[in-house]
């Protein structure tokens, strides 16, 4: 924490990219230091796409099944990678780090910035790495090169909408393990969508909720640009990828002021 602090000039107009630097750069350190969640965030997500394609996809889809679950593994591989950012957050509350940081002359959002961007490249790594297993065991995508980078941008997006949700789990939570108990209901999403099976094969009570939810038009729209085919919800996933964004950060932001009453 001395460290920390010492990155800081003693006068208050700290420049706010500088000081968002220091706070990523702290996070990706931390993340470096728990080497088994790092690689537990990248293991679990591939050993979900070996299972699916290789134990459940003959029963699911006879064939190509490896090409209609990559983007739900994807967005698993997110979800996995960004419920840490609710126990580190929870932590700097939990253990006065928090309290600390507001009385450093920097901008507050600098502090949750920090968790935020570095799990963001954290989870594009991660996700480098299940694109290129999927590529390994069969995955042929079509797309093109404007497409790869709607991918791109779809996938980041979420992955910020995601980790800024945990980050308010970590914020609002009362410990470390509550954090992680709440931001792991968060991890369900994808299995009450299509990431996994068709839709029409849920019960018809199921449906609207798969249909209509965050991850449903996501996975669709990554699914149509990757191999085509199907309907591409751009529009509606980037409406519900911005509005968690924007909800998720007001809370937080809203939470954070009042910690220091913690």
């Amino acid at each position: 924490m001395t460290a920390l602090v010492s990155s800081f000039p003693s006068t208050r107009g700290v420049n706010a990219l500088r000081s968002s630097a220091v706070f990523i750069g702290r996070s990706l350190r931390h993340s470096l230091r728990d080497g088994e969640g790092l690689i537990m965030a990248i293991a679990l997500p591939v050993f979900l796409l070996l299972m699916f394609t290789y134990v459940f996809g003959g029963a699911i889809i006879s064939e190509g099944y490896v090409d209609f679950v990559v983007p739900g593994v994807i967005l698993t591989c997110a979800a996995f990678g960004a419920s840490s950012v609710a126990v580190s957050v929870n932590r700097d509350v939990t253990l006065g780090a928090m309290r600390r940081f507001r009385t450093l002359p920097i901008a507050s959002a600098t502090v949750l910035a920090g968790h935020v961007v570095a799990s963001v490249l954290r989870n594009l790594a991660a996700t480098a790495i299940v694109i290129a297993v999927a590529l390994l065991i069969g995955f042929r995508p079509t797309a093109t090169p404007l497409e790869w980078l709607g991918v791109l941008g779809l996938v980041a997006l979420w992955i910020l909408a995601i980790t800024s949700l945990f980050a308010c789990i970590g914020m609002v939570s009362g410990s470390p393990e509550a954090a992680n108990g709440y931001g792991f209901t968060l991890l369900f999403l994808p299995y009450l969508s299509s990431a996994f099976v068709p839709v029409e094969t849920m019960p018809s009570w199921l449906q609207p909720l798969a249909t209509h939810q965050p991850m449903g038009p996501l996975v669709e729209s990554l699914r149509a640009l990757l191999v085509g085919g199907g309907e591409a919800k751009v529009l509606v996933s980037l409406i519900w990828s911005v509005g968690i964004i924007l909800v998720a950060t007001a809370l937080t932001v809203l939470a954070f002021r009042r910690s220091g009453d913690r």
